[in-house]
C-alpha cells in the first residue's frame, strides 16, 4: 500500500540496475502453479499484451499502453478510450469503458498504479479487457460497464527504475510511489492537492460506481497468500456499514472461492504489526478519508483495496488480479440491486459522532489459528551492523493475533459548519468532493462554538503540507456572518465526509493537513510598557484568562521564562482584534446557534 520508509538516494552512475536485482537481493520464491496461468495467450498472438510478450519480466510504458488500448479501442465497438484529466506534468489521463451500451447500467470502476511501482492491475486488465472484448468474455458486461483507470499516477510510472520498489519481486523497472510532486494520491483523497486526485474525484462523482477497486502490491513478511484484499477499517471498523456488511458477506467469499479455484491463496491483507516479529500479529484500523477504501466508506461506495503479495513473482500476481477482477464483476453484476439498496441506506443515515482517536486494543480481537507464513532465521548484515530477517522459502504455520483497536475520543458533529467567505481553498475542495453548503445572501448574527489551539506543533512536511497537531479549547461567541459566507449542514449525504475535512479532531481535517498556517503567526506587537499594563489588565478583569494563563506559567517553564512571550501570549487574547492567532477560522453551529 506504501513505499519503503527509507528513500534510497541512487548515485547518478547507478541509475540503470541490472534486471536481476530482485534475484540478487530478494528471498526465494515460492513454487507456484495454478489453473490461472491458462489465462496467458501463447507467443505471436496478434492481442498479446506487451507484459504477455515479455514473459512478465518487464511491464509497458504509459505511450505503449495508450497505444494498445487505442487499438483495441478500433477493433472492438465494447472498447472506448477517453480522457478524464491531465498530470501535473501534462500527461493525459485516460480510463477505458467496456460497455454493451445502454443507459443507467451500474459502472464497476478498477484503477491501477496508484502507487506506480505496484502495477499489477495495468498488465491484469489489459489481459481482462481483450478478453472482454474479442474473446468470449462480453458476458460479463451484460448487466455492468467496467470502467479501467491502467495507470493512475502516470508521471510516477514514467520515472522507472530497478531501484524503485526493491521489496517487490518484478517486473524489472518500476515507477515510484509519489506524483510529480511527490505527492502520494492515496493520501490525498481528501485534500485533493494534486490535479490526478482532483481528476479521480471527478470521475468518481460522476460514475457513482457500485464498486471501486484500487490495486496495489503489499510490503512486509514473507508469507504463503499471494493475492490479498481488505476494505476500509478492514469492514470491522467502517464508518458506514450496510456497504461494508456487502463486502465482508458477498464480494469477500465469492472472489476468495474464485482465486482459490484458480490456484492462489487468498486473505484478508494481513497488515503486520511488527516486520521483524510475524508472531506479534496483524492490525485492524479505522481509516480515515485520505486512502481510497476509506473515502469509498466515507461517501457510501463499496470500495476494494488489492494488495498483492511483494514476493510472490509478477506473472502470479498478475493472474491473481485478473482472477479477482473477473470474480469481481460477476459478482457486482448479480448483487447490483443489492449493492445500491446497501449504498442508498449508507447516505440515508446520519451518524451523530465522529470518531477521531483510538489506540491499539489490549487483547487480541479475533485469531488466525493456521496462518501461513513463512520460515525465517537471522544474519549479522554488513551493510546494518545489526541481525537482519533472511526468509528461507519453508513454509510454516502459526497462530497469529489480530490486534484491533480502541476508540479514545470521538466528536459530536454540529447542525453545520460556517466556513469564512475569504477561505477559498477549502471551498474549493468542498466543491470539487460535491459537499452540500449555501452561500448567506444577508448577514446573520448568531453564537456558534468557535476552536483555540493549544500548544499546536508544527510536523515535518509530508505530501506537500506541514501537518499540524495541537489540543483545543472550544467556547462561544456571537457574531455577525457577513454576506458571502458559507454554511455547510451536516445533514446530508457526506456529512459524514464534511465531519472529517471540518473537524478540528480528525486526523483527516483541512487543520490538521495544515491549510491555516495564518493560525500560527503571531499577535502585532506594540511596546512592552503597553503590553504589561495591557495584560495586568486582563488578568484582573478576565478570572477565566487568569486561570488559563497560570496554568500555562506552570506547565512551561520556558514560557514562563519569557517575558516577551507571556506579553505576546496575553495580547493574542485581547478582543476581537486578533481573530488569527491561534484561532480555528471555521466555526461550529450547535443546537440552537
Amino acid at each position: 500500500m506504501a513505499a519503503l520508509g527509507v528513500a534510497l538516494a541512487v548515485p547518478a552512475a547507478a541509475q540503470t540496475a541490472p534486471r536481476s536485482l530482485s534475484r540478487e537481493i530478494l528471498p526465494p520464491a515460492l513454487p507456484w502453479s495454478g489453473a490461472s496461468e491458462r489465462l496467458i495467450v501463447p507467443a505471436g498472438d496478434p492481442w498479446i499484451t506487451p507484459a504477455e510478450a515479455a514473459n512478465f519480466e518487464t511491464t509497458p510504458r504509459y505511450a505503449e499502453v495508450r497505444s494498445w488500448l487505442e487499438r483495441l479501442d478500433a477493433a472492438s465497438s465494447l472498447i472506448s478510450v477517453k480522457t478524464f484529466g491531465r498530470t501535473a506534468e501534462g500527461r493525459e489521463m485516460i480510463y477505458v469503458r467496456a460497455s454493451k451500451g445502454g443507459t443507467g447500467k451500474p459502472v464497476v470502476l478498477v484503477q491501477g498504479g496508484i502507487h506506480a511501482g505496484e502495477i499489477d492491475g495495468k498488465d491484469a486488465g489489459l489481459m481482462l479487457l481483450r478478453d472482454i472484448a474479442l474473446r468470449g468474455k462480453d458476458n460479463l458486461l451484460d448487466k455492468v460497464d467496467l470502467v479501467f483507470v491502467p495507470i493512475y499516477n502516470i508521471d510516477g510510472h514514467e520515472q522507472m527504475s530497478a531501484y524503485n520498489y526493491p521489496h517487490i519481486r518484478g517486473p524489472a523497472n518500476k515507477g515510484r510511489d509519489a506524483n510529480a510532486r511527490n505527492i502520494d494520491l492515496n493520501r490525498d483523497y481528501g485534500k485533493l492537492d494534486a490535479p490526478e486526485s482532483r481528476a479521480m474525484i471527478g470521475l468518481i462523482r460522476s460514475l457513482d460506481p457500485i464498486l471501486y477497486i484500487d490495486c496495489h502490491v503489499s510490503e512486509g513478511f514473507d508469507m504463503q497468500y499471494d493475492v490479498t484484499f481488505t476494505y476500509a477499517g478492514w469492514g470491522r471498523y467502517a464508518r458506514h456499514r450496510a456497504t461494508a456488511d456487502w463486502l465482508e458477506s458477498r464480494f469477500g467469499p465469492v472472489v476468495s472461492g474464485a482465486l482459490t479455484a484458480a490456484g492462489h491463496t487468498p486473505i484478508i491483507y494481513p497488515s503486520p504489526i511488527d516486520t521483524r516479529h510475524p508472531e506479534k500479529g496483524i492490525r485492524y484500523s479505522p481509516e480515515g478519508p485520505r486512502y481510497s477504501t476509506g473515502y469509498g466508506d466515507f461517501i457510501g461506495m463499496p470500495t476494494v483495496l488489492v494488495e498483492n503479495h511483494m514476493l510472490k513473482p509478477y506473472r502470479q500476481r498478475v493472474l491473481g488480479t485478473y482472477v479477482l477482477l473477473e470474480a469481481a464483476l460477476k459478482i457486482a453484476a448479480s448483487d447490483a440491486a443489492r449493492i445500491a439498496a446497501a449504498k442508498a441506506t449508507d447516505r440515508a443515515s446520519r451518524p451523530a459522532e465522529l470518531l477521531t482517536r483510538w489506540k491499539p486494543a489490549a487483547t487480541p480481537i479475533g485469531w488466525i489459528e493456521s496462518f501461513k507464513g513463512v520460515a525465517f532465521d537471522t544474519y549479522r548484515s554488513p551493510a546494518s551492523g545489526r541481525d537482519e530477517q533472511r526468509w528461507l522459502a519453508k513454509p510454516i504455520t502459526f497462530r497469529m493475533p489480530i490486534i484491533g483497536q480502541t476508540p479514545t475520543e470521538s466528536v459530536r458533529l454540529p447542525k453545520a459548519w460556517w466556513v469564512p467567505r475569504e477561505q477559498t481553498e477549502i471551498i474549493e475542495r468542498l466543491r470539487l468532493h460535491c459537499i452540500r453548503f449555501e452561500t448567506i445572501q444577508t448577514p446573520q448574527t448568531r453564537t456558534l462554538d468557535h476552536v483555540r489551539l493549544i500548544d499546536p506543533k508544527m510536523s515535518q512536511p509530508i505530501e506537500g503540507r506541514y501537518p499540524i497537531t495541537a489540543r483545543f479549547e472550544h467556547f462561544a461567541m456571537e457574531e455577525t456572518l457577513p454576506t458571502g459566507s458559507i454554511r455547510v449542514p451536516a445533514d446530508q449525504p457526506l456529512g459524514l465526509l464534511a465531519a472529517s475535512l471540518l473537524e478540528p479532531e480528525s486526523q483527516d481535517s483541512f487543520l490538521a493537513w495544515g491549510f491555516f498556517p495564518e493560525m500560527l503567526a503571531p499577535a502585532p506587537n506594540t511596546d512592552a510598557f503597553v503590553l504589561a499594563a495591557l495584560g495586568d489588565h486582563l488578568l484582573a478583569k478576565d478570572p477565566a484568562l487568569k486561570r488559563r494563563f497560570e496554568a500555562k506559567l506552570r506547565n512551561e517553564a520556558a514560557f514562563a521564562a519569557d517575558p516577551d512571550a507571556r506579553l505576546a501570549w496575553l495580547y493574542a487574547q485581547a478582543g476581537p482584534g486578533h481573530p488569527y492567532p491561534l484561532r480555528y477560522p471555521i466555526a461550529r453551529e450547535v443546537s440552537g446557534g
